[in-house]
């Protein structure tokens, strides 16, 4: 699994998103092989290496035929769902339009289902948005992270004649997201690359601690002046100061969740990886009584727990943040008591032993079997366990 950062240094775009993960190692002909099978009709998909800047990065181009086909969203709808595509990178791409119909819908005043896709239902659109969503489930990207996307200044041209920079679509897709301007009179961030980005990105943020494996750079079509005309792509694992592990906290709180569901709900966010998930009474808004949801997990499970509480409760919103969990070194042992085995966690600070756990559920299985209370269970459970006898130091040798 992989923490990728997005570092939107000229921009972004669905092409310089494409090239970034080609640069990054992704495969190509794994990219090419995923959008085959769309039946585009005659494409090609162009990769060099070019300099933007000074900086060596890839480019990608994709060219096609006009074929006339007028690609509304139901159109492109069906077309992602009859390829064979794996299932995560079929929900991330429909995601990804989907988002762009709202967008569209939205600024020129008709239902989704009615919006007519001109520049992102081209051709390139389709490989770009499908090759990105490829690229990240090959990179196994568990958490994406994206840092305030720039934007130019003045007009674009589009199928719906001059519009203003930032481009509308862009400013819907990125609503909520951190951005701002350049002064630059240039198109930087494009719708696709805006829907992409709304699509995968979990945190928006500069750059998390993180141990980089692979660095993509992706190119934009032209030279600025002001700025290296990339994307940087930054691939590896969460990093944390001294010894400390990346965890991220998801908490929710409701106020119409019957108590019947709260223990199914916990343990719902432990099987899909949390590492503990608890529940405690708040007052919220009003003086209403409540609860509040709460799970910590490594950062690569926060996709997988959001789901679980927007599923499984009935939350409206969840909040997230990302922080440091320190642990002991810790072993299982396994004591008898009256003949049955109690597992212990022991836990270690600086090779000494400083806390010692019984197993609950292995002690109350002991207590059925002998009939002795759990609590007597647990502390012979404790006095049974003894550390390992050092081994004695050796006189020195005597010198003569």
């Amino acid at each position: 699994m992989s923490s990728v950062h997005v570092d939107p240094v000229g921009g972004a775009s669905g092409d310089m998103l494409l090239a970034a993960l080609v640069d990054a190692g992704v495969d190509p002909g794994a990219l090419r092989a995923a959008v085959d099978p769309l039946d585009l009709g005659d494409w090609t998909l162009e990769i060099g290496e070019v300099t933007r800047g000074g900086l060596g990065a890839v480019a990608v181009t994709v060219t096609a035929a006009d074929d006339g086909v007028v690609r509304t969203w139901p159109y492109v709808r069906g077309l992602l769902e009859r390829a064979p595509l794996p299932e995560a990178v079929r929900a991330r791409a429909l995601g990804t339009f989907r988002r762009l119909a709202r967008a569209e819908a939205r600024i020129h005043r008709v239902d989704p289902e009615r919006v007519h896709f001109h520049e992102v239902g081209a051709v390139d659109a389709l490989v770009d948005v499908v090759g990105v969503c490829t690229g990240l489930h090959l990179l196994e990207a568990e958490r994406v992270t994206c840092a305030p996307v720039p934007q130019g200044v003045g007009m674009t041209r589009s199928a719906h004649g001059l519009l203003p920079l930032p481009a509308p679509a862009v400013l819907e897709l990125l609503a909520g997201a951190p951005t701002y301007s350049t002064g630059i009179t240039a198109e930087l961030c494009t719708p696709t690359g805006a829907a992409l980005l709304a699509e995968w990105v979990d945190e928006w943020a500069d750059m998390p601690p993180l141990r980089p494996r692979r660095v993509g750079y992706g190119a934009g079509a032209r030279n600025l002046e002001a700025r290296p005309n990339v994307l940087r792509l930054i691939v590896g694992e969460p990093a944390r100061h001294g010894g400390a592990a990346a965890a991220v906290l998801l908490e929710t709180t409701v106020d119409d969740l019957s108590g019947e569901l709260v223990p199914p709900v916990l343990d719902a966010l432990r099987a899909a990886g949390a590492d503990d998930a608890w529940a405690r009474p708040v007052i919220m808004k009003k003086g209403r009584p409540g609860l509040e949801l709460a799970c910590i997990a490594p950062p690569a499970r926060s996709a997988a727990l959001r789901r679980v509480l927007f599923r499984e409760t009935t939350t409206l919103g969840v909040r997230e943040r990302l922080l440091d969990k320190w642990t002991l070194e810790r072993e299982w042992v396994t004591v008898e008591v009256e003949g049955q085995p109690v597992r212990l966690k022991v836990g270690r600070l600086d090779d000494q032993v400083v806390n010692v756990a019984p197993e609950f559920e292995d002690c109350a299985a002991a207590a059925r079997v002998t009939g002795l209370p759990i609590k007597e269970i647990v502390a012979r459970a404790r006095a049974g366990w003894r550390p390992a006898p050092a081994e004695p130091e050796r006189p020195p040798p005597a010198t003569a």
